[in-house]
């Protein structure tokens, strides 16, 4: 039988509770939250090395567009990707600004503009996971039916999966859509995309395209999207990728880590799981998503509707109502300051 919904929670998201637990057996753990200013380097390597390759490339043939952008491209803007993610936490700089404009650095090379976008949305996506007017790392309905569970329909999603994601921009309509912010994002990468087109010429932007789509689709690293909340072991609804490409993901595997413990830089990831093995190794996890990438391509069982949706906005209550738990309020005052900058 065919899945025709989402599969619906009244429980809260697993996050909160799960760092609550884990702050009052590993206080230490507090002590990983910070920035990573180095980061910033990463972005200026990333972003110089695709446009070396978009040089490279701007006289060769089409074939060798093609494999540079899936075989090198695909994997350089991923990363730029995980950049973006961390100037959105604000876990490079200390600054606001500072943080959007190299997130904004680390977008130019993948032509669309989407990084103040995302800050907007990810942002969200962390408070009110799962639920569906606010959350837009969940599929539309109508995207759902559209793909059902087969071979064709999950190609096509991955193939266009940038394009699916900015449709669900229309349901979310608590956030603000547009300001000075995204009119910077987007002057950025058209100025960048012209410069690219007039100094290397048209083969050097449809390189840094076929990168860019690349990167989140139709291609192995695609099936990172399944891996963070695609249900694939009973009503788990986050998952980690343990395997050898965080080693240039950095670490944007250490999934569960990642929504636990928002304020920690991604170099820092894997100390949570080995400071707190308990919690992370009795959780189901990935090694491989290559393998997770064919098996839901493959796999009937596996749809777009394989997620938890939720009603309940609420944080978790503590057990002791008298007296609230500390460790649980810096939690939250952290949560909450990553909002007000949405």
């Amino acid at each position: 039988m065919k899945p025709n919904d989402f599969i619906f929670s009244n429980a809260p998201e697993p996050h909160r509770l799960r760092t609550k637990q884990i702050l009052k057996q590993h206080p230490e753990i507090r002590t990983l939250i910070g920035k990573n200013v180095y980061s910033i380097f990463a972005i200026l390597f990333l972003v110089s090395f695709q446009v070396t390759l978009a040089w490279f490339v701007n006289d060769k043939s089409w074939w060798w567009i093609a494999g540079a952008a899936y075989f090198a491209g695909a994997f350089a803007d991923h990363s730029l990707f995980v950049m973006i993610h961390e100037a959105t936490h604000k876990l490079i700089f200390k600054g606001t600004v500072a943080n959007r404009l190299a997130g904004i650095l680390a977008n130019m090379p993948q032509i669309f503009p989407s990084s103040v976008a995302f800050e907007r949305y990810h942002i969200k996506h962390h408070s009110f996971q799962g639920v569906h007017e606010l959350d837009a790392d969940l599929p539309n309905r109508w995207e759902a039916k559209l793909i059902n569970n087969y071979f064709i329909g999950k190609a096509i999603w991955f193939l266009f999966y940038p394009l699916f994601q900015a449709f669900r921009v229309a349901r979310l309509k608590e956030i603000k859509p547009f300001d000075g912010w995204m009119a910077l994002n987007w002057a950025a990468n058209i100025l960048f995309t012209a410069a690219i087109w007039y100094f290397l010429g048209g083969k050097a932007v449809a390189f840094l395209t076929l990168s860019f789509f690349f990167s989140v689709g139709l291609h192995p690293l695609g099936g990172r999207w399944i891996q963070e909340h695609y249900l694939v072991k009973g009503h788990q609804e986050t998952y980690s990728y343990y395997g050898p490409l965080n080693k240039i993901a950095f670490n944007v595997g250490y999934h569960n880590e990642h929504h636990d413990f928002p304020s920690i830089p991604w170099n820092k990831l894997p100390l949570i799981r080995k400071q707190a093995t308990e919690h992370y190794d009795t959780l189901h996890y990935h090694m491989s998503w290559t393998k997770l990438f064919f098996r839901f391509l493959f796999d009937k069982e596996l749809s777009l509707w394989s997620r938890i949706i939720r009603n309940n906005r609420g944080k978790v209550k503590l057990t002791d109502e008298s007296k609230p738990d500390i460790d649980m309020v810096v939690v939250e005052a952290k949560e909450e300051e990553l909002v007000k900058t949405a």
